[in-house]
C-alpha cells in the first residue's frame, strides 16, 4: 500500500534549502513485493529519474516506519530510502543480525524495481548505508565486512545517525564493532551525533559515552565528517508520533529528549545528509552546500557544536574509491582537496 506525500519546500526559510522540504513528491510504499528477506518500508520520489538508494538501518524495538518523517524529507531531495525490519524487538545473537543485512543489500538489484513507482529507477552505483543508534553499528559492520556474502565495493558512503556500539556480551557483534581501530573504509563517512545521547534518563544513557558516536567518528578513515546536535537526545531523530507502540514508548520514556523541537532535530539530519551525498555524488564536496554547513554549522536548524571535516589529503588516502570512481566514471579526484 503506497501513500503519496506532497513536496511542500519553505522558500522564505532563512536556512540552506536542504533543511528544508525539497522539490520531489514523494510515496511510501509498505507491500512486501518480490519477496523481499525482510520487511521493508521504502519511501520514493514519484517523478520519472534515476535515483541515489539510502539503505537505512533502525535502531533496536524501533520500527521502520517511525523515521517516516525523517525519510520523506531526504526523499524529497532525489532520494530512494529503503529501509529493512531486520527484527522485531531484540537483535538476533552473534552476527545474525549483519547477515540479514547483507540478504537485503543483495535483493536490491533485483527485488527494489517492483517496489518503487513506475519511470523510477533506483541508481545501486551509488548505494548508501545509513541508520540509527544499532543500525548504525550495522551500517558499519556490513561495511567492513562483517557478513558472509557482501560485495564492499559496491557502496558509495555512509551516514551514522547517532550510532552506539554493544554495550552488552548479548549485543556486541563478534568480534566487537569497536575493537576495529581504524575502520578500514574505502569511502566517504558522516557521523552525526546528539549532545544528550549520554546523559542518563533510566536506568543507563541510551548512547554511553563508551561506544557512542565520537568513538565511530575517531575510527573512520579521511574522508570523514562529524556533527553533534549539542540540545538534543538519542531517540529525537523519530516521527513525533509513532502508530508503533513500542517505538512510542522507547522515543517518548527512554532517553533524555533535550527541550528543543523535534522538526528542528529531523531537519538537521536530513539536511546534513543531503548536502553530504549531493556534492559527494556531484563531485563537488569541497565546494558546495555541505562545505557551508561545515564552515557555518549556524545555517542548520538545531544548535551544532563539535563540527569536524577530516578530507583526504592524497591519492593514496583515497584507495579503492578512486579506482571506482573511474568504473563507474564520477570524478572521486574532484571530490577533495589534495594537500
Amino acid at each position: 500500500m503506497a501513500a503519496v506525500v506532497e513536496a511542500k519546500p519553505n522558500e522564505s526559510a532563512a536556512e540552506l534549502l536542504v533543511f528544508n522540504l525539497g522539490s520531489h513528491t514523494t510515496t511510501v510504499e509498505t507491500s512486501n513485493k518480490s519477496s523481499p528477506p525482510k520487511p521493508m518500508f521504502i519511501v520514493s520520489p514519484i517523478e520519472q529519474g534515476s535515483y541515489p538508494v539510502i539503505l537505512f538501518f533502525p535502531d533496536t524495538c524501533i520500527s521502520n516506519n517511525a523515521y517516516s518523517q525523517l525519510f520523506q524529507h531526504i526523499s524529497s531531495h532525489g532520494f530512494i530510502v529503503v529501509s529493512p525490519q531486520l527484527y522485531s524487538c531484540m537483535p538476533p545473537c552473534g552476527n545474525n543480525e549483519v547477515d540479514f543485512a547483507a540478504q537485503v543489500t543483495n535483493w536490491l538489484p533485483k527485488g527494489l524495481k517492483s517496489n518503487l513507482p513506475e519511470n523510477v529507477e533506483a541508481d545501486l552505483n551509488k548505494l548508501v548505508l545509513s541508520g540509527h543508534s544499532r543500525g548504525g553499528t550495522i551500517a558499519f559492520a556490513l561495511s567492513l565486512g562483517y557478513a558472509c556474502k557482501t560485495r564492499l565495493d559496491q557502496f558509495s558512503a555512509l551516514v551514522a545517525v547517532d550510532p552506539v556500539g554493544g554495550t552488552t556480551k548479548c549485543t556486541e557483534l563478534n568480534p566487537s564493532i569497536l575493537s576495529n581501530n581504524p575502520f578500514n573504509l574505502s569511502f566517504p563517512v558522516t557521523v552525526i551525533g546528539t549532545g544528550l545521547g549520554g546523559v542518563t534518563k533510566c536506568i543507563i544513557p541510551c548512547a554511553p559515552e563508551s561506544a557512542n558516536h565520537e568513538k565511530f567518528y575517531e575510527r573512520s578513515k579521511a574522508p570523514k565528517a562529524h556533527f553533534v546536535t549539542k540540545e538534543y537526545g538519542h531517540m529525537v531523530v523519530l516521527d513525533d508520533s509513532s502508530s508503533n507502540l513500542r517505538s512510542w514508548v522507547m522515543s517518548k520514556c527512554m532517553c533524555a529528549k533535550g527541550k528543543g523541537p523535534r522538526e528542528a532535530m529531523r531537519r538537521t539530519v536530513g539536511g546534513i545528509a543531503v548536502a553530504f551525498l549531493k556534492d559527494l555524488f556531484s563531485g563537488n564536496l569541497k565546494n558546495g552546500v555541505f562545505m557551508k554547513i561545515v564552515q557555518d554549522p549556524s545555517v542548520a536548524p538545531a544548535v551544532l557544536d563539535d563540527v569536524d571535516f577530516v578530507q583526504a589529503r592524497n591519492y593514496v588516502d583515497f584507495g579503492l574509491p578512486v579506482l571506482w570512481g573511474k568504473i563507474q566514471g564520477r570524478p572521486f579526484h574532484d571530490l577533495y582537496s589534495i594537500n
